[in-house]
Order: C-alpha cells, then structure tokens, then sequence
C-alpha cells in the first residue's frame, strides 16, 4: 500500500520479484527455498521504508535550515551595526548591508579583500592587522579606527572584534562588528552641554538666594547706620560754625591789652589755647570728610542691597568704577596700584548695584593674581567701539594658564587654595554681563600678565 503521507513519486513500486515467478527463474535458483526469498523481499521493503524515512527527516531539516538562512539573512540586513565575517588570514568572506551602504561597495568586491584596506590611515589598518597576528586572537572591545566612507572621508568607529572558531574548538576567523561614534559624539556633548548649563543655572540660583538674603540684611544695616552718621555730619557742621564764633570771641578778649592779666597771659599759654584754635578747624574738617565718607559707604550698602532687583536705569559706569576700586584697595594692602583711565561720561544702562558686583569680582581677582608680585599693579582704561563700551583690565600678575583659560568662567572653578575661594565670583560676573547684553573675555597680555575685557552697551542717546 502507498503511503498517503508520502509524494506520489515518492510511492513504495511494486516488487520485482514475488512468489509466482520464482518458478521461472534460471535453473541457478533451483534448491533455493521460497522461504529465502520471502525474507529477501522483506528486508528490502524495511530498506526502502527506512530510506523514505530518512528522506522526510532530511528534507525537515532542510526546510528548518533555510528558515534559519533567511532569519539570519534578515537579521544581518536590518542591523544597523557594521559587520564583517574573516577568516583567520584577515580575508573578508561576508559583510552585512550596514557595512555596503557605509562605504558604498558591493559584496562581490569586498569578499577576499583583506580587511585592513577598508581603513583610511596607516595605524587604523596596522591596528586592523593586529587583530590577526596574535598566534591565539582575543576579544577586543570598544576600539576606535577610522574606515573610509562612501564619499573618500575618514570616519571614526567603534569595532568589537571577537574570534570565531570551529565546532572543534579551532580558529577560523573573527567577527568584526561596529557603529559610527560621530553621532555619539554630538549626542555626549549635547548631554553634557545641558547638564552645565542646568549646573550653572542651579549655582546661580543658589548665589542669587544668598545675595538676596544678604541685600536684605545689607539694607537692614544700612538703614540703621544712616541716622547717627546724619547726627554725626550735622553736629560737625555746627561744630565748625561754634568754633568761628568761639575763636572770634577769644581773639577779641585777648586783643584788649589794658583788660589783659599775667594770670590770663600764663593760663593762654598753659592751655596751649593758640593751638586748639588753629587745629579746630582741619579736626572738623576731617570729620566731616569721615562723615561724608561713612555715608557714601552706606549709599553704597544700599545700592548693592538691590542687587537681587534688576532695574533697568542709566547710570554712569566710570563712578561705579571708581567706587569698586575704592572699596577693594580699603579693604586690602597699600601696595597695591590701581591705574585708571576712564572717560568722564560712560552712560550704560542696567543695574548699577549688579555691574558693582561685577566690576569689584575681577579687581578683587587681580588683587590676589598680584599679590606675590614686587610691585602689584592694575591698569584699567576704556575705548568706544560700534555703541559699545570696552572696559580693559590689565594686571601685571603671572597670567592665566592655557588649560585654566577654558574653564574659568565655570562654577566652582578657582585656582585659589582650599578655603580662599568659592568659584562663584567669574561665573555669576559672566551671567550679569550677558544680562546686561555685552560679554567679559579673558586672555593674557604678550608682556606678561592677564587682561579681562568687559563690553557693554551704550546708553542710546
């Protein structure tokens, strides 16, 4: 019977030989039992049905071999990775699409090419080679070649090599695979751009809030300190106007010499009463100028006190340079020379008590750039370019290093020692300015020493 699970061409034939024919064999077969033959045939039909069998389980494995050829090949199409397949001399023997478009070749150019010729430079392809000419290759990961593109550019990518062997154990070849790092390269930098800008903005933040809490505490005492500096300076104004009367009324007593007693004479003298008269005036003098200082400083605590407010008002730059210079070289040593040059008139508009901040961050700098100096100096001098205003300072210090030139306006970047500096000054100074639409620069002068540009705008009109 023909199996009905089995391909009509595939059907057992009928035998050749049965039972009815064994008489009309040749007289060679006489005494040959029909018992013999029976067996014959039937070990011919479990023959014939184990090679029918045999030929249903090749041609399943078969079929489930090409499926796994066309996922494979479906794979390797879609793959966005670069792969390439070498034997153990470094002969290409298969590539993936990726790869073809990648460089813009066919497979049938690229089978038996030697791998290395697939790289743009010299060490690419000595290093390419490498990975063949160890008696045993290893695995290498995350390695950087430059293979040449579809257009004739050099382009970086990162290879993994990894060893192929045989079922034996043996070496056969190894298992190039890839991508391009251009993209990951601008998807880091992006990445890390943000996070410094976020970075930035969070320490600004935290800096405003301090700067914040300490106006209102700035203001709080200057507040206080303004009423006894007023009874200060107005005593001293009527001070000096008493002392006029007073002298006038002692110069007349004494002028009268028929009124005059040796008592009064030696008492004069006794009292130094001449003296007192001729130093009252240069004493209220320089209280007055006391006073009068004292309440500028007070003006000023009010005006950095608004600094976390930004008013947008004309003001004049050269006075609050003058004003953070001044409060600088107070507070620090006497050696210190600040050289300025201003014009009279640099009418910018912004936040006066914001541009304080800035303008006495990058003296103070130059104060302790120059500190080790023989003869600490700063030199500040102003030009007009295109409606903005150019502000150079120039310190005779050591300068600024070239790798520390790229990071100095960063937050928490300080060259000082630990505990000298927060890092904070440069970076807040930068966003000020930008704020106000200009820019702060810094390089270092060819004879020596570091220079920081300010450029603002001009007040229109």
């Amino acid at each position: 019977m023909p199996d009905a699970n089995l391909p009509a061409k595939r059907q057992r034939p009928r035998p050749l030989i049965n039972s009815d024919c064994l008489s009309e064999q040749p007289s060679t077969f006489d005494g040959v039992d029909e018992a013999v033959w029976i067996e014959v045939i039937r070990k011919m039909d479990e023959v014939y049905n184990d090679l029918l069998q045999y030929e249903v389980v090749l041609e399943q494995k078969n079929a489930a071999l090409e499926d796994s050829q066309h996922f494979i090949e479906s794979v390797l199409s879609s793959m966005s990775d670069i792969l390439i397949v070498c034997n153990r001399h470094g002969a290409i023997q298969e590539v993936n699409d990726s790869l073809r478009r990648f460089i813009g070749q066919d497979e049938s150019r690229l089978r038996g090419q030697p791998v290395a010729d697939l790289f743009a430079d010299e060490a690419s392809r000595q290093r390419a080679r490498d990975f063949f000419s160890a008696a045993r290759p290893t695995t290498v990961q995350d390695c950087e070649l430059r293979i040449m593109g579809r257009d004739g550019s050099p382009l970086p990518v990162s290879l993994n090599c990894t060893p192929r062997l045989s079922g034996t154990g043996k070496l056969v070849g190894m298992v190039l695979t890839g991508r391009p790092v251009g993209e990951l390269r601008r998807a880091y930098h992006a990445l890390r751009q943000a996070h410094d800008d976020l970075k930035r903005t969070q320490q600004q933040l935290l800096q405003a809030e301090k700067m914040a809490s300490l106006g209102r505490l700035v203001a709080g005492v200057a507040h206080e300190l303004n009423n006894p500096i007023s009874f200060v300076l107005g005593n001293v104004l009527a001070m000096r106007r008493y002392a006029g009367r007073l002298q006038t009324y002692v110069q007349a007593v004494h002028a009268d010499a028929s009124g005059r007693s040796p008592e009064l004479e030696d008492l004069r003298a006794e009292l130094r009463i001449d003296r007192i008269l001729d130093d009252l005036p240069p004493l209220l003098d320089g209280m007055r100028e006391g006073a009068e200082r004292t309440r500028d400083i007070v003006d000023g605590l009010k005006r950095f006190s608004a600094i976390d407010r930004r008013v947008d008002e004309a003001f004049e730059l050269t006075e609050v340079v003058s004003r953070a210079v001044r409060w600088v070289t107070r507070s620090g040593s006497q050696g210190f020379s600040v050289k300025v040059d201003l014009p009279k008139q640099l009418p910018v508009v912004g936040s006066s008590g914001q541009m304080q901040q800035v303008l006495m961050n990058i003296v103070q700098n130059a104060y302790d750039a120059t500190s080790a100096t023989a003869q600490p100096t700063l030199a500040i001098s102003a030009e007009l370019h295109d409606a903005m205003i150019v502000v150079r300072f120039a310190d005779n210090g050591p300068g600024i290093g070239a790798d520390d030139l790229t990071r100095l306006f960063d937050p928490f970047f300080t060259t000082k020692p630990v505990g000298q500096g927060t890092g904070l000054g440069l970076s807040i100074s930068y966003g000020i300015v930008e704020r106000h639409g200009g820019r702060l620069e810094a390089s270092n002068r060819p004879e020596g020493g570091a220079v920081f540009t300010l450029s603002l705008p001009l007040a229109p009109g």
